[in-house]
Formats: structure tokens, C-alpha cells, sequence
């Protein structure tokens, strides 16, 4: 059985599982939820970590050194059991440490550590992977929460994602899982994207670069939420069509390239984390009730 921890603040509730390290619940202090509840009927996932690769891998296989490795989509993490390791009344950090199994599927020693904290009307989520081998270490990481649209007390309005940078970045989609090289008009205009469900017939729609470091989630006149991004170039809004959630996705890697190679190196903005050295991702969202 998976364990729960519940973490709280002045203004926040969060719950989050060992299994994956996923993030079950999070509500304001009036009980009112803002991520999504992980109904199988339309997606099973609530806040799901992804590594060490995001999105699928040609024939859910990767490659290290010509050798082929079995890897799912968004890789084992979000899968695995992972061991408590310091928690408070704000705080929890579990750990997922390289394993026998693991290293049958990806030949790397590491120690991933997820981190949610609690403060004010503030949720942060950092993670930390550490290369504990003796060779470089390529990976790639992603967060992928899905928070409820409408919001509450959003019903009815219009629901926008607005870039911190005012950009209009282009547009990537995917092809059996995977990324194409076809680079599409954005659909931003001065920064602003207002969202509709058959945005998403043809699958995620992703950003590979100029999304920047922020951006709010918002129904017009009505409660946001204000994201910042550490780390986290790419970023990803996908939804099940015509499901009342949206998932707002910022990663440090992509699915591989259609056509492309399965070497777990090459996949498009991938991290090479140098040996005994630590790298860190993190979000935090803000919840602002309009």
C-alpha cells in the first residue's frame, strides 16, 4: 500500500502520494479543489513526474551506446514506489534511488529527490537527480499537473493562458507519440492563448521554445493561478478532449523525434549530467481567487 502525506499552510492543503511521488490533492483551506481528481474515465494521472525521459521513446525503446533499453512513455518514475525521507507540516521530500530493476531498463546509478512545500497561497514542487555513476548521465525530466478547468467559481467564463514574456512561440505536434520537425503558427497572439477543447483533438500541443519562465492560468474575471519555471525550457497544455481538466506541462526534455534516433542523447533538449554532479527543476503555481 502506497502512503499518504499531508502537507499544509496558512492558506493550502496538499496531499501527496508515495507512489510516484505524486501530488493526490490540493485545496484551498475552504476545501475547495484545484487539481484534478485522476478519474480513469477520462485520464488516471493527477501531477505525474517524468523521467528519465517525457513524452515516448521510438518503439518505447531508448538506446544507450547502440545498446536498446525497454522505456514507456515518461519513463518509470511516476510508476515506482518511492521512500519518504524528511517531512514537516509544510513540507515532504521523497526520494527514488537507482535499483537492480532500474538499471535493467536505464544503465544509470542516480537519486532523484521531489520536494512539495507549501506557503501562503503557494505550492513548489523542486526536484533534484543527482548522478551517482561513474559515466555522464543523460536524462530527460518533466512535470505534468493537471488542474481543473473550469476553476472554481469559473464556470461559465472564458479560460486563458497568458506567457509572462508575451510571446507567440511556434507550435510542435506529435506524430504517433513522438515529435515532428514541422514547426506550426502559434496560436498565442501578444502572449495570449485562449483555450478550447479541440485545441486538443490532435493531441498536446508543445511549446520547444520561447513559452519563458511563467505564465498564469486564469478564467476571465474570475480565480488564476501564476506559474513559474526553474530550469524548464519546454513546456507542454495537453487535455483528454472534452475532460474538465488541463495539464500544464513544463519540461527539461521532449519525446524523441519522429524519423529520428533512439539514442536517449540525442532526444531533443536533453540533460547530460556531468559524474557526482546534481541538477535542479522546480515549478510553483500561486493560487489567486479572483
Amino acid at each position: 500500500m502506497s502512503d499518504i502525506v499531508r502537507i499544509t499552510s496558512d492558506e493550502l492543503v496538499a496531499e501527496i502520494s508515495s507512489l510516484g511521488s505524486e501530488m493526490q490533492s490540493l485545496q484551498t483551506t475552504d476545501g475547495r479543489d484545484w487539481l484534478w481528481n485522476g478519474d480513469a474515465a477520462f485520464w488516471g494521472g493527477r501531477s505525474p513526474i517524468l523521467f528519465p525521459i517525457v513524452g515516448k521513446a521510438p518503439d518505447n525503446h531508448i538506446a544507450v551506446d547502440g545498446l536498446s533499453y525497454e522505456m514507456g512513455q515518461h519513463g518509470f518514475a511516476r510508476r515506482a514506489e518511492w521512500q519518504l525521507a524528511d517531512a514537516s507540516t509544510s513540507t515532504c521530500r521523497f526520494e527514488l534511488e537507482s535499483s537492480d530493476e532500474t538499471l535493467k531498463v536505464y544503465p544509470f546509478e542516480f537519486l532523484l529527490s521531489l520536494t512539495h512545500s507549501l506557503e501562503g497561497h503557494r505550492l513548489t514542487v523542486t526536484a533534484e537527480v543527482e548522478n551517482r555513476g561513474d559515466r555522464p548521465m543523460p536524462f530527460g525530466l518533466g512535470y505534468h499537473p493537471a488542474f481543473l478547468w473550469p476553476l472554481p467559481g469559473g464556470e461559465g467564463r472564458k479560460h486563458t493562458v497568458t506567457l509572462d514574456n508575451g510571446g507567440e512561440p511556434l507550435l510542435t505536434r506529435l506524430q504517433d507519440g513522438l515529435v515532428t520537425k514541422d514547426m506550426l503558427p502559434s496560436p498565442f497572439i501578444k502572449g495570449r492563448l485562449t483555450l478550447a477543447h479541440e485545441l486538443f483533438e490532435a493531441d498536446a500541443m508543445i511549446f520547444a521554445e520561447g513559452a519563458g519562465k511563467g505564465l498564469t492560468y486564469a478564467a476571465e474575471g474570475g480565480p488564476s493561478l501564476k506559474f513559474y519555471f526553474e530550469n524548464l525550457p519546454n513546456l507542454a497544455l495537453w487535455q483528454k478532449p472534452g475532460a474538465p481538466f488541463i495539464c500544464i506541462e513544463p519540461w527539461h526534455g521532449t519525446a524523441a523525434e519522429a524519423g529520428g534516433s533512439a539514442e536517449i542523447a540525442t532526444r531533443p533538449y536533453t540533460s547530460i549530467l556531468p559524474v557526482g554532479e546534481k541538477a535542479q527543476f522546480a515549478f510553483s503555481v500561486e493560487i489567486i481567487d479572483g
